[in-house]
């Protein structure tokens, strides 16, 4: 048994530029882990600064100058944050509180559907379930009303946390697009210069996040904004904020379209009842997310490591239980790093299956 596990070291850990990068994972999930709260702004401006990389690069092809692509840029980051702050969150929070009040009303309409529920079907429903449920939903209802209870007595510290945010994270965002090359250069200063492997995990890396990070900023617009106009037509209640719920759906891949789809068809429902509106309604919004997951995704992403869809949702509940939101928002980044760091491990010889492989080769 020694002897085995002296080979497994000798394959796998003798390699100091490997465990040169076991280290610095270890010590950037231990970075994350204890201070991800308190680097919470300057992980949003590193997240801001991947997403306007691209709109810097396009203006360095044309002949634009490093310092003013970054003011350019920088301006154009501003002006969408000031339209988010001044109108589209002010509309957002409205409709929220309106949603709130009308909860109780909800409530009553759908207790009153249950309670219907053993009449027409005594051999499978009784009396008593429905009482168990209705208690149960009371419960959850008290629980979402101290939640926000508590969510608007917090109002004063809600305000200075959005405060800080706004300051600091337009001031980071300014100086990592402007000094992005030289932050680069002093944190490569640290490690060695034989270092192959943490620059082949680096480049892969560095492609991947930011592909991610942009890809999903469209997606977030394009499936959100097609949401919006729908549900708007189609006359829905609350369409601004359960378009914004589906826009954000898509960072969580699968569990999200999975949950936000309940709030959906219970508005849609309390609002039209079993009628053809709400019928209509469920089919456009299974139509737009048809279109995100066959369409969209494959061009948004097609340059993107494969993951297999077990791996996702692994990932996505592994690191967000770890690091809550944006444990979830990274979940795919981390699990691409997982993988690229175990495919250029010295002494590795496997190859993970891809998502659709398994089918192709049962087929």
């Amino acid at each position: 048994m020694i002897n085995v596990f002296r080979r497994w070291i000798d394959r796998y850990l003798s390699n100091e530029e490997a465990l040169l990068l076991l280290v610095l994972i270890g010590v950037f999930l231990l970075v994350v882990g204890f201070m991800g709260n308190v680097l919470a702004p300057f992980l949003t401006a590193v997240v801001v600064a991947y997403l306007l990389q691209g709109s810097m690069q396009f203006l360095k092809r044309r002949g634009v100058g490093h310092l003013t692509a970054t003011v350019v840029v920088f301006i154009m980051f501003v002006g969408v944050m000031l339209t988010l702050l001044l109108f589209i969150l002010p509309a957002s929070w409205a409709q929220l509180s309106q949603f709130f009040y009308e909860l109780p009303r909800m409530a009553s309409k759908g207790q009153a559907l249950l309670m219907l529920l053993p009449e027409q079907y005594p051999d499978l429903i009784t009396t008593a379930q429905v009482q168990d449920w209705v208690q149960q939903a009371r419960e959850e209802l008290a629980s979402i009303g101290q939640w926000a209870l508590s969510f608007s007595i917090s109002g004063i510290t809600l305000v200075m946390a959005m405060l800080i945010y706004c300051v600091l994270v337009p001031i980071l965002v300014f100086f990592l697009l402007k000094d992005a090359d030289a932050i680069l250069s002093w944190c490569l200063g640290f490690l060695p210069r034989q270092r192959s492997l943490l620059n082949e995990v680096w480049v892969e890396m560095d492609l991947q996040i930011a592909n991610y990070i942009r890809g999903k900023a469209v997606e977030i617009v394009i499936v959100g904004g097609a949401t919006y106009v729908a549900f708007l037509l189609l006359g829905l209640n609350y369409a601004a904020l359960l378009a914004i719920g589906v826009g954000l759906s898509v960072l969580v891949p699968y569990i999200g379209a999975a949950v936000i789809t309940v709030p959906i068809a219970l508005v849609a429902y309390m609002q039209w009842g079993w009628s053809n509106d709400f019928f209509y309604l469920m089919a456009v919004y299974g139509i737009i997310q048809a279109l995100d997951g066959n369409v969209l995704v494959p061009l948004l992403f097609s340059e993107v490591v494969n993951l297999h869809p077990v791996a996702i949702i692994v990932a996505v509940l592994v690191f967000g239980g770890l690091w809550g939101f944006w444990g979830v928002f990274f979940a795919i980044p981390l699990a691409t790093l997982l993988k690229a760091v175990i495919q250029s491990w010295p002494g590795h010889t496997g190859v993970a299956p891809e998502a659709g492989e398994e089918n192709n080769a049962s087929g």
